[in-house]
């Protein structure tokens, strides 16, 4: 990336947004702005997990003021992410339709473990580099993330519904502090992490670090009260919760070091460390200066091909573990690129795919919905694409934001059988290509044997914008009468969508 190259990284919390901008300088980042806004979204889900209204307008308000900070940036200069608040909120879907407006870019929701990936990407490009074993904690509004890494790779990563926000909601109503709350708190929270005791037990790391949030919220109190600055150990823990005890309410409660910001929410915060200090037995944290937007904008500097390397072994091991056939898989990604770049160039060839970065985007994601479409076979082999949808809408892969793999579902879901059950927006044509190139492909290779493609051509009507036509050389269709029988009925499906499919020669 070159020098002078600017960056930015929204985070959107359940208990602040953050907006980090900078830099490149001899391949460094380094920060020239960075805002913080105490949203609450976390406290903004009713009963029914909807965001309230007003949780949504304080939200808005927020992206509108970084949006107006990130205007002229590009699209490439830019990432953000939602994390669990938005994850729960069933209308989070209303929700960012505008936020994206107001913002000026899209809005990523991901998951919990690719929020755990970015999180420890970000700790550790702040760290000196080294071999030691690291457990990496992040304690945010809803959810606690819990990492083991070496070096820049993470190795084991999850994320559990326990958050600062959440639980001071839930065990410190009003803000009051009670040694009987304390400890139902704890309880609670060793409920939750109890699973973590396997995966993180205490030989499998060297050193604990914390990111960000209720972490560095501790470290500061502690700190400005005279304990060792850039840690928390379990006598300041102990330390603290007397003094949260002694002061009996949130509002009552004046400390050094404590933002205003904090105090509502460090009864939760301070609960679910110690509970994690007990569980997984950590006498000493580190506080780390990383975190997950940090882990974004070394995302953007990695830029497209690690971010590739790293779906693409999502893709693989998803593949590997519902046992798809992978040779298969790539057969099918191959036709199904060779006919989707026939559509976007007159030039292509099988072996020769266009060499424009957004097309070659494109091909990449419909290489892996083919190499992903037959992941529910296993399961049923009538309903398989509905179970791969299903899959895929409840993965946890990493690389991949949910909408990104909800795409990919659709087009899991679509490849075969009726197009109207598909609730997508067939006005994307870029969808609508993909989508038609993989359900032909999937027909091309029912024999699971590379396809004859000599002669076979696919464009758009040039009188009819919403036609595509699929040319085949003479004597295709006596050559491969199944193959030509199958694609007569794909034209009978895409006469129920705004699409038609015509035959010349086939």
């Amino acid at each position: 990336m070159q020098d002078g190259t600017r960056l930015a990284a929204v985070d959107l919390g359940s208990n602040s947004f953050r907006l980090e901008i900078g830099r490149i300088d001899h391949g460094q980042f380094f920060r020239t702005e960075y805002l913080k806004e105490t949203v609450r979204q976390g406290n903004g889900l009713d009963d029914d997990r909807n965001l309230t209204p007003e949780a949504m307008q304080r939200g808005w308000d927020c992206l509108a003021r970084f949006g107006e900070r990130l205007a002229g940036f590009n699209s490439a200069e830019v990432r953000a992410v939602a994390t669990q608040t938005l994850r729960e909120a069933r209308n989070r879907d209303e929700f960012l339709v505008r936020a994206n407006d107001v913002l000026g870019f899209p809005i990523d929701v991901i998951s919990g473990r690719e929020e755990a990936r970015l999180i420890y990407q970000g700790v550790a490009h702040a760290l000196p580099q080294g071999n030691e074993r690291r457990l990496v904690i992040d304690i945010g509004g809803r959810s606690t993330e819990l990492i083991l890494g070496q070096g820049f790779e993470p190795k084991v990563m999850e994320s559990y519904r326990v958050g600062s926000t959440a639980w001071s909601t839930r065990y410190f109503p009003d803000g009051q502090f009670s040694k009987h709350a304390f400890q139902m708190a704890e309880i609670a929270a060793k409920a939750v992490l109890d699973e973590a005791l396997n995966a993180y037990r205490r030989d499998a790391w060297d050193i604990a670090y914390g990111s960000a949030g209720t972490v560095g919220a501790v470290g500061d109190v502690l700190a400005a009260a005279g304990w060792p600055t850039g840690s928390v150990s379990r006598e300041g823990l102990d330390w603290l919760q007397d003094k949260l005890l002694n002061a009996q309410s949130a509002d009552r409660l004046r400390l050094a070091g404590m933002r205003d910001d904090r105090r509502s929410i460090i009864g939760g915060g301070l609960s679910i460390l110690r509970a994690v200090f007990d569980l997984l037995q950590v006498d000493q944290m580190q506080q780390a200066t990383g975190g997950l937007r940090h882990g974004l904008i070394f995302d953007l500097i990695g830029s497209t091909k690690d971010q590739t390397d790293v779906r693409s072994k999502s893709v693989q091991r998803l593949v590997v573990k519902f046992g798809a056939d992978p040779v298969h898989g790539l057969r099918v990604g191959k036709v199904a690129n060779y006919l989707f770049a026939q559509l976007q160039t007159e030039t292509a060839t099988p072996d020769n795919p266009p060499a424009n970065l957004t097309d070659e985007r494109m091909n990449r994601k419909l290489n892996w919905a083919a190499q992903l479409h037959d992941i529910g076979s296993h399961i049923s082999h009538s309903d398989y694409h509905k179970h791969g949808a299903y899959i895929l809408d409840n993965a946890d892969a990493m690389g991949f934001s949910l909408s990104e793999l909800h795409k990919l579902s659709l087009l899991v879901l679509g490849h075969r059988g009726k197009l109207r059950k598909l609730e997508v927006d067939f006005e994307d044509e870029i969808f609508v290509q993909q989508l038609l190139t993989l359900r032909l492909a999937v027909i091309l290779c029912h024999a699971r044997r590379d396809p004859d493609l000599n002669g076979l051509v696919l464009t758009r009507d040039l009188e009819n914008a919403n036609r595509f036509v699929l040319g085949c050389r003479a004597g295709w269709a006596q050559a491969f009468p199944q193959s030509a029988h199958l694609l007569r009925e794909e034209v009978l499906a895409w006469q129920k969508t705004p699409w038609s499919l015509a035959l010349s020669g086939c």
